[in-house]
This record gives C-alpha cells, sequence and structure tokens, in this order.
C-alpha cells in the first residue's frame, strides 16, 4: 500500500470512530469495499467496542432468539441478526442423551447444555451466527467432588480480557457443595479443566450450607451472587481475574432500616448492575403496601475502598410501570432487565391472569440513566424460562468468535 494510502486509511478509521453508534458504522461499512474492508478489520473493531459497547439486540431463550422490537432504538440491528444466525443450534451434534438448552449467552457466544437429568452435564460452545462450535470435555474424576455432596450447580461464559484472543473463551462451573464452594474452569487454550477456586463457606462467614444461592449476574469481570441467609444475605463475589471469593454483608444501612417499614417489603433478591471505581450499585424490587402493593426498584449504593462509609445508602427510588402484577429481574452490562406479566383491568383476580389473555413484556432499565425501554412483548405465556440477553453487532460488523 503506498504511503499516501495508509495515511488516508488510518484518518478513515479516526473518522469511524468517531461515528456516534453502531448503526451508523453499519451503514458506512456498506457505503464502498474501502470502507468495508477498514470496518471490518479485527484491529478497528477491537478499537470501536472499547468506545461503544455491544447494544442489546434481544435474548435467547429454549424458543429461539428473540430480537428488539420496534420502538426499541437497537430494533434495525437486531433483525438482520435474527436472520441470518441460527438459534435453534442444528449445527451443533446432537448429544447423546437429550437436546442443547442454552445457559449462558456472552461475547456473542452461547453456551448450551445437555437436558439430560445429571449434576455435571454436557456443555458446548457455540457461536450462531458463524456457526462454529466447541464441545467440551467431561471433567475428570480427579477433580470432581463427591456428588452426593452437591446441592447446586452453574455453568456460565467468563469474560475476556483485554489481553486474550478474542477467540478463546474460558468456561466456569460453580458447584455448590453443602461444606464448600468449587469452581471449576475449562480453558479453550488448553482444552483442560482445572479447579481454580475452592473454599468452605465457613471461610466465607456462612456456618451453614447455602441452599438459597441466587442466579448469578455479571459486571466488568465480577460474577455476583445474592446469598440468603440465617446469618443475614449477602453478596457473594468470584473476580474472574484472580479466581478469588469474597463476600459483602447486605444488611447494613438502608436494606437494614427497609426491613423495619412494615408498608414496604422487598420481594426480589438484590441484584448488582453497576460497578465504579467509588461505589458497587444494587437494585432491589420493592413492593409498597400502602399503594396496593406497586412496585419499584430502589437503587442502594456503598462506596468502594472508603471504611468510614461501608454502610448500603439509598440513591434514588425508580417507580416502575403499572398494569403488571409481577416482575423478575436479571443484569447484564450496565443494564437491569425485568420480566412483567400484563393483566387487562377486567380479568384482575381472576383465573384468567394466567391464560392465554395474559401478555409478558421485557423491559430494560439503563445503570446510568435509570431510563426504561421495552424490549420485547410476548403475546402468551408459553415461557422460554430463563432467558439470556444478547449484546453484539450486526452481521456486517461481526467476526467469528470461535
Amino acid at each position: 500500500m503506498a504511503p499516501t494510502a495508509h495515511l488516508v486509511d488510518e484518518l478513515l478509521e479516526e473518522i469511524f470512530l468517531r461515528l456516534p453508534n453502531p448503526a451508523g458504522l453499519a451503514r458506512a461499512s456498506i457505503a464502498c469495499l474501502r470502507f468495508h474492508r477498514i470496518i471490518t478489520e479485527r484491529s478497528f473493531l477491537r478499537r470501536f467496542r472499547k468506545l461503544h459497547p455491544p447494544p442489546l439486540l434481544g435474548f435467547a431463550g429454549t424458543r429461539g432468539f428473540h430480537p428488539a422490537e420496534v420502538p426499541h432504538p437497537c430494533a434495525p440491528l437486531a433483525r438482520p441478526l435474527a436472520d441470518a444466525a441460527d438459534f435453534t443450534y442444528s449445527f451443533v451434534p446432537k448429544p447423546s442423551n437429550g437436546r442443547w438448552i442454552p445457559c449462558n449467552v456472552r461475547d456473542c457466544r452461547v453456551l448450551l447444555q445437555s437436558s439430560e437429568y445429571a449434576y455435571f452435564k454436557k456443555l458446548a460452545v457455540c457461536d450462531p451466527l458463524s456457526r462454529r462450535y466447541v464441545l467440551l470435555p467431561p471433567i475428570p474424576d480427579d477433580l470432581a467432588v463427591e456428588e452426593k455432596q452437591l446441592i447446586k450447580i452453574e455453568s456460565m461464559l467468563a469474560p475476556i480480557g483485554e489481553d486474550e484472543d478474542e477467540t478463546s473463551f474460558r468456561v466456569i462451573y460453580l458447584a455448590n457443595y453443602k461444606s464448600k464452594l468449587v469452581a471449576f474452569v475449562f480453558s479453550s487454550v488448553t482444552g483442560n479443566w482445572c479447579v481454580a477456586a475452592s473454599l468452605s463457606w465457613n471461610s466465607l462467614g456462612t456456618v451453614e450450607p447455602v441452599y438459597n444461592l441466587s442466579n448469578c449476574n455479571h459486571l466488568d469481570g465480577y460474577f455476583y451472587w445474592t446469598v440468603l441467609s440465617s446469618q443475614g444475605d449477602k453478596l457473594l463475589v468470584l473476580d474472574t481475574r484472580s479466581m478469588e471469593f469474597s463476600t459483602t454483608n447486605l444488611m447494613t444501612g438502608y436494606p437494614a432500616q427497609l426491613m423495619n417499614q412494615s408498608d414496604l417489603s422487598r420481594c426480589k433478591c438484590s441484584i448488582v448492575a453497576g460497578r465504579g471505581q467509588e461505589a458497587l450499585e444494587v437494585f432491589s424490587l420493592v413492593a409498597d403496601q400502602s399503594t396496593a402493593g406497586s412496585l419499584a426498584v430502589h437503587h442502594i449504593i456503598q462506596k468502594i475502598n472508603d471504611e468510614s462509609s461501608m454502610e448500603w445508602q439509598l440513591e434514588k427510588v425508580i417507580p416502575l410501570p403499572g398494569k403488571y402484577f409481577r416482575f423478575t429481574t436479571g443484569a447484564a452490562d450496565g443494564f437491569l432487565f425485568l420480566r412483567a406479566i400484563m393483566y387487562k383491568e377486567d380479568e384482575l383476580n381472576t383465573d384468567k391472569l394466567l391464560g392465554v389473555y395474559a401478555e409478558e413484556h421485557l423491559f430494560s432499565l439503563e445503570v446510568q440513566t435509570s431510563k426504561i425501554m421495552k424490549v420485547y412483548r410476548k403475546r402468551s405465556l408459553d415461557s422460554d424460562g430463563r432467558i439470556y440477553w444478547y449484546f453484539g453487532f450486526p452481521p456486517s460488523l461481526s467476526k467469528p468468535s470461535i
């Protein structure tokens, strides 16, 4: 390439980096061959993603992929992904028993587990867009602990480190035993499992086995679980870089005050959805009995590395849309997600609430702005079970992740 042409390419890169969103970049990539070549280089896409986080395109469940719908701003980017990708996973060889079920989504990869009845299920990691996959080997017997002591097991994809190859991945198997927690980790680089972390409940300040361990949520390299215990509710934290566990007390400051207010009741485990340099941010669903059980999200914070202010403080109360009688929550990548069942005025307090007349609506709540947006509407309660939010770029800006 001539020196002048090289300088022009560098100038174009800087211009493309300043485009306000992925939609603008996608339009630029189809303007001409030169723009397409520059924009689809892995090095450029890596730089762009550091400045512009991948947008929310929809969610994956047992019934496939559900793209964000109009009027959500990401709907134009979501439809091309839904048309091009295979979220039935037909390209992945079927397990010997059962079928594949999604159990986690991250970095445009889907973690699949077999539907067979077993503690340690068969696992596969796939990229529905490029239709590539890896079948994971079973955990070796010499690493596994006695299964009779096993209470719960959960598998998840670990986030990619800044220095890691974009096509490499790690899978974490968190095994909750009666006496301890064990984190098994599979690396696509080595092709092997190892025990990355193991410690007793007693060392985490919980003297009894934890049966009420919530589903995890992830933020900035940390996994969080709410631990409901007779010793007091806590946050269990796993740092995926150091693979170290820690706990944070959830029952200081505002949450403790909330317990003493008869008209307010926390109705769902707390969800970590924000972690800056200065504070940890937690969101909880709270019902107000003085207003017929109306629901709101209570946003509390705890300052990090500030021993003088370790108690949780109320930051704000975010009212939720009316005409819904049940909410459930999850969190990922700076968003809180809300699944809500909608009812009609004439159906309240009737059996029709759980019939075909009800609808399920899915909302996103952006942590930084507290803005609530509807992502998807399901016309019936034909449930996907657990759902997993998909953040990514449209096919024209995507490279194989495996």
